[in-house]
């Protein structure tokens, strides 16, 4: 199984794609695994080298006792950089992975070529918000968590539609550690990247969808504002664009990335 120890954790991580691309790094959401990528990464893989991996305290990744804190989990990510030495690399990465995305890109512009942003912002939610949650989780477990986000990542119209994928993702979101799904609610909680946007220069994409509560299309246009060199894309989706709307957000990832090629 493929662990890389970083920090005092260990992190498990796939590699998939080409091995003579470039590499695109995958980073994934408060409460889901690597595999919440499933529905984009066939498409990734045809073009590019594709890591993607667990964040700390989620899915096969170890869980510290440590508060978390975003330079933390940045540095995690960098880490996995250096273990692969990988010189710099694509980051894509929805709501908490967008965040870690961002702090790529304000602290270490150099190893990031472009970003993508999606369902993401610089400041997610408000210190009440997290605190309740946090409070909830230690009081009830994941289990409740896991019956109440699929309304919240999901259109009602996709869940009915689709089943069998909803209670695949309960499923994940309930096999979350308690206490890692805490530790990153405290990242998000207490991060709040706005004043550095300035400092990032890499050409991005910020990704919103037309219904996410989460993470409004409002606060992703204002990203979008606040990024000198950026693109906005809303998709009809709620929270989890990358897989309510797989085939659009591939297509529209790879697109973004060619003219950078191109470029």
């Amino acid at each position: 199984m493929p662990i890389a120890e970083i920090d005092g954790a260990r992190v498990y991580y796939e590699w998939s794609g080409r091995a003579d691309a470039e590499t695109m790094v995958l980073v994934n959401s408060l409460g889901s695994d690597l595999h919440i990528w499933d529905k984009v990464v066939p498409a990734f893989e045809q073009k590019y080298r594709v890591l993607r991996y667990d964040v700390r305290g989620h899915g096969l990744s170890s869980t510290s006792t440590r508060p978390y804190t975003i330079a933390q989990l940045g540095a995690e990510l960098l880490g996995l950089f250096d273990g692969a030495e990988v010189g710099q690399a694509h980051v894509c990465g929805v709501s908490l992975g967008g965040m870690l995305g961002i702090w790529m890109g304000i602290h270490h512009p150099k190893r990031t070529g472009r970003l993508i942003l999606a369902n993401t912002a610089a400041r997610i939610g408000t210190r009440e918000g997290w605190d309740e949650r946090i409070a909830a989780v230690r009081g009830g477990g994941m289990a409740p968590i896991a019956q109440l986000m699929p309304g919240r990542w999901f259109t009602e119209r996709y869940r009915q539609e689709h089943p069998l994928e909803m209670e695949q993702i309960r499923r994940m979101i309930e096999g979350t550690s308690s206490e890692g799904y805490i530790g990153c609610c405290e990242v998000l909680r207490d991060a709040d990247l706005r004043r550095d946007l300035a400092r990032i220069h890499a050409p991005s994409l910020v990704i919103a969808g037309s219904a996410d509560p989460a993470t409004p299309p409002a606060g992703c246009r204002a990203l979008h504002a606040a990024l000198r060199n950026s693109e906005y894309l809303e998709l009809e989706a709620s929270h989890i664009s990358p897989w309510e709307r797989g085939e659009e957000f591939a297509a529209a990832v790879l697109n973004f990335l060619y003219k950078g090629a191109r470029g």
